[in-house]
């Protein structure tokens, strides 16, 4: 007799342990889902209850503050859409200006760690051991209220007429772009193609043939006699205007404010210190094998370093890096604490105290936190892919 096959019971489905993954993250989700939208609605109705009406539209209305430092077009009567514009493109600047500078300082003390140099290897051994463990907004305030302390504009220190130091901060002279100075950056902009071009075509012929170009003169008269040609062809194509020190403040030049100088050397300096852990850490997971194989070669220590020791590091490093390079950008929010008007000082501090639209302006701090940590990580994982080993 054919036996027929057992139908499954309903204690078999729930014992199956797909089944119950499955309806463990439905029940998940569905919680997180009803969680938030129990939390709006709970926030929407006691908005509500004090007359705060919801939506964007308050981002239409004017705005009625300054802002000490802004990239565009600003005053009091912009609105606050623009003001938070001006708030996001400082965050911006900062963030950009403080990834530079930290990674070059912190890829410098990094190596001097490991320098033979006895004197160089304590004193960025004390450098990284002190400044990452003392708190971000300690340094900050420090900057601002003790190191960066000038005299007044009437006292302010004068480097030939030219750069003014005062508490309101450093004033160079203004540079203006006259017609025709597109060229000149499109000159540099090949100039740089052209170096590019060089690099790769050495590699190639390295690879194929063991003989090493240099193209280095090739490529340092791309970038500089190339476009400096194009300058003084079109007859110098670019004003400057050097600021004049009057009785209460000055007239003409660029004011970089002290605010954004001590913001931008705390956060710069802060997380050196950790990428410089990062980059010792990398150049010490490179075997010894590769330092010795390079010195038999006959290849000098700063060859050794640039071509043999740094390239294969960087694989190990550029994960952790990522990492820093997302905690500066998000650490810049502390710009508050010196008046630095940054995204958070303007749409999450004073847009948000004026109009009451907590929700929608904390909605958007986030979206655009978001948004650039998220830019940051995708440039440096497509970085990551680049210096990956290629199998061949």
């Amino acid at each position: 007799m054919s036996e027929f096959p057992k139908r499954a019971g309903i204690s078999d489905i729930l014992y199956d342990e797909k089944f119950r993954a499955w309806v463990i993250q439905f029940v998940v989700i569905m919680g997180t889902v009803g969680l938030f939208a129990w939390m709006t609605s709970n926030a929407i109705e006691n908005l509500a209850e004090l007359g705060i009406t919801q939506g964007f539209g308050f981002l239409d209305r004017t705005s009625f503050y300054d802002i000490n430092q802004a990239l565009i077009e600003y005053s009091s009567t912009s609105t606050h859409g623009r003001a938070a514009l001006v708030g996001l493109l400082n965050t911006l600047l900062m963030a950009c200006a403080g990834i530079v500078a930290a990674t070059l300082l912190g890829f410098f003390v990094g190596v001097a760690r490991l320098s033979s140099n006895w004197l160089l290897s304590k004193v960025a051994s004390f450098y990284v051991e002190t400044l990452r463990n003392i708190p971000l907004l300690i340094q900050i305030v420090l900057w601002q209220s003790v190191i960066l302390t000038l005299p007044s504009v009437k006292n302010s220190i004068d480097f030939g007429g030219i750069v003014y130091l005062s508490n309101r901060g450093t004033v160079i002279p203004e540079i203006e772009a006259g017609e025709g100075f597109v060229w000149v950056l499109l000159s540099f902009f090949v100039g740089i193609c052209v170096c590019v071009y060089n690099m790769r075509r050495s590699k190639k012929h390295q690879l194929e043939t063991g003989e090493v170009r240099s193209y280095f003169w090739v490529n340092v008269a791309s970038v500089t006699l190339f476009p400096l040609g194009v300058y003084f062809l079109l007859g110098s194509p670019l004003d400057y205007t050097l600021p004049e020190l009057s009785r209460f403040n000055f007239k003409g030049g660029v004011t970089i404010r002290t605010e954004f100088v001590s913001l931008w050397l705390a956060l710069s300096i802060y997380t050196s210190s950790f990428i410089a852990e990062n980059v010792r850490g990398g150049i010490l997971a490179i075997s010894k094998g590769q330092t010795e194989a390079s010195l038999a070669l006959g290849l000098t220590r700063g060859q050794l370093m640039r071509l043999v020791i740094i390239p294969q590091a960087m694989r190990v490093v550029i994960t952790p890096l990522t990492s820093q390079y997302l905690n500066l950008t998000k650490n810049s929010s502390l710009a508050i604490a010196v008046g630095y008007m940054d995204l958070t000082a303007t749409l999450g501090g004073i847009t948000l105290n004026q109009t009451g639209q907590a929700m929608e302006c904390m909605f958007l701090l986030l979206l655009f936190y978001l948004s650039i940590s998220l830019t940051v990580s995708l440039l440096m994982n497509w970085f990551n892919v680049k210096m990956a080993l290629v199998e061949r």
